[in-house]
């Protein structure tokens, strides 16, 4: 029993996958950046983080826009079972 357990909890470890998603315009980056390594989600990113609102420190918009989970994101959800489930943003702000 212990072993499958064990077994069970590595399995849930392993198939936890990290992501990488990149949303990039045409502007010109400036050296402003946002980094935001948790953003609270819930169950397996069925309910969302909260809206990331960087209007005060990018005033020209967003150059770049980086989400993703990180291994110790990954790690997190599945020591939570996925209940849990944090992500990575990086934000890089419009130059002029």
């Amino acid at each position: 029993m212990r072993l499958k357990l064990l077994a069970l909890a590595a399995a849930s470890v392993a198939l936890t996958g990290c992501y990488h998603i990149t949303v990039q315009t045409n502007a010109q980056p400036s050296p402003t950046v946002v980094d935001l390594p948790w953003q609270h989600s819930f169950i397996y990113g069925l309910v969302p983080p909260a809206e990331v609102n960087v209007k005060d420190r990018c005033p020209n918009g967003a150059q770049k826009v980086e989400t993703e989970q990180s291994f110790l994101n990954g790690l997190v959800q599945g020591i939570t079972w996925g209940i849990y489930t944090p992500i990575h943003v990086k934000v890089t702000c419009a130059a002029r």
